[in-house]
């Protein structure tokens, strides 16, 4: 590719290498707590890394520069990490953090130039390809890039069957599910939404062999975004063998009331995808930012409701955790051992074990993004 936008590219790339000196940081103690690959935005600009318990506090124990915002991380066998541009991105990366307290970016991979990244990625079973969100930036059209994972070069692509397509994972069967999250933007910003009587939100099951459409479901509310997804237990009285999937949403309303309580939670059985309300007199500004399944039930994080909302399995609420600007969620082990909620705000982290005991963790001078995932 040719012209400034290219030029654009290999100018960050040679910047980049010209500030490659490792970030000098503590060492982690005794592995008490997991390493949470995330992405931020700190004193020196768009970073990617992963975060450590260094005594009260969360602190960075690897750092990579990058271009633009990061969202979506993946971790891959081998410790090599990827990082996906925030919508509507253009480049895709594998890195590798180091010892030292830096990382060694081993490959970029950039978009076609009428092509956009929706910010997540994920490997296929035998890890030989990767699936990436996208949308083509002509027609609107949703998109699954299909990428060759030693390379990251495109190799093909299939249709989403919808527009605005986020998350995707793998399902047991080796099925690919890919929230549609339906809403129609500027091809020029990726952002800015437009003509939101043309919204169509879905969930899609697609075949990893053809990219057949396998199934597609919508909720009966077409003005609630369906974004990021986590797999849970499997369904009882559901198709056999199917898994339940949480699916947090974003509300579109025209109507500040309608969105200040809509839902932020659907459930996907295998069969139906149910929408499931708060407790009673809660609102959650109809704004679900991330996803986590955790001791038997669902987490949704609430950055505008400051909190993270939690239900059962079934769609039960069972109650609301305070955390200002709440977003990235992941189940990992807590300090005591056993799996725990762990969830990234403003200024701190919190954790909650199977007792329901929390635990707080500052984090200094880093803004983190919406999503971060453990490391073995």
């Amino acid at each position: 590719m040719t012209g400034p936008f290219s030029l654009q590219r290999r100018q960050w790339l040679a910047f980049a290498a010209s500030l490659a000196a490792p970030l000098a940081m503590p060492a982690m103690a005794a592995a008490r707590t997991p390493r949470l690959v995330t992405a931020w935005e700190g004193r020196d600009g768009y970073q990617v890394g992963v975060l450590a318990q260094q005594g009260a506090a969360l602190g960075v124990s690897a750092a990579l520069d990058v271009p633009t915002r990061a969202h979506g991380m993946w971790a891959e066998a081998g410790g090599t990490l990827l990082a996906v541009a925030r919508r509507p991105g253009d480049w895709l990366l594998r890195w590798k953090p180091d010892a030292s307290g830096g990382g060694k970016a081993i490959a970029w991979g950039w978009i076609e130039p009428d092509r956009a990244f929706n910010g997540h990625v994920v490997a296929s079973r035998d890890g030989k390809l990767l699936y990436t969100t996208e949308t083509n930036l002509e027609t609107g059209e949703g998109l699954i890039g299909l990428r060759d994972a030693a390379t990251l070069e495109k190799t093909g692509e299939w249709t989403t069957h919808g527009m605005d397509p986020h998350e995707l994972l793998l399902d047991s069967d080796g099925s690919l599910m890919v929230a549609n999250g339906g809403i129609p933007a500027l091809p020029e910003t990726g952002r800015l939404k437009i003509h939101m009587d043309r919204m169509d939100a879905s969930l899609v099951r697609l075949d990893t062999h053809s990219g057949a459409l396998l199934g597609q479901w919508r909720v009966a509310d077409k003005r609630l975004s369906l974004r990021h997804i986590a797999w849970g237990e499997p369904a009882s009285g559901g198709t056999q063998g199917r898994r339940l999937l949480g699916i947090a949403l974003q509300a579109e309303h025209d109507d500040a009331a309608t969105k200040a309580a809509a839902p932020v939670l659907a459930v996907f059985d295998g069969q139906r995808l149910q929408t499931h309300a708060a407790g009673p007199g809660q609102l959650l500004a109809g704004y679900g930012g991330d996803i986590a399944h955790v001791a038997g039930g669902f987490a949704v994080s609430c950055p505008r409701a400051n909190g993270v909302a939690l239900w059962r399995a079934d769609g039960r609420w069972t109650g609301f955790l305070p955390l200002q600007e709440a977003c990235a969620l992941a189940a990992a082990p807590a300090p005591g051992g056993g799996p725990s909620l762990w969830a990234a705000g403003r200024l701190a982290a919190l954790t909650q074990d199977s007792r329901g005991a929390t635990r707080a963790s500052p984090l200094t001078d880093l803004r983190l993004d919406n999503h971060w995932a453990p490391l073995g």
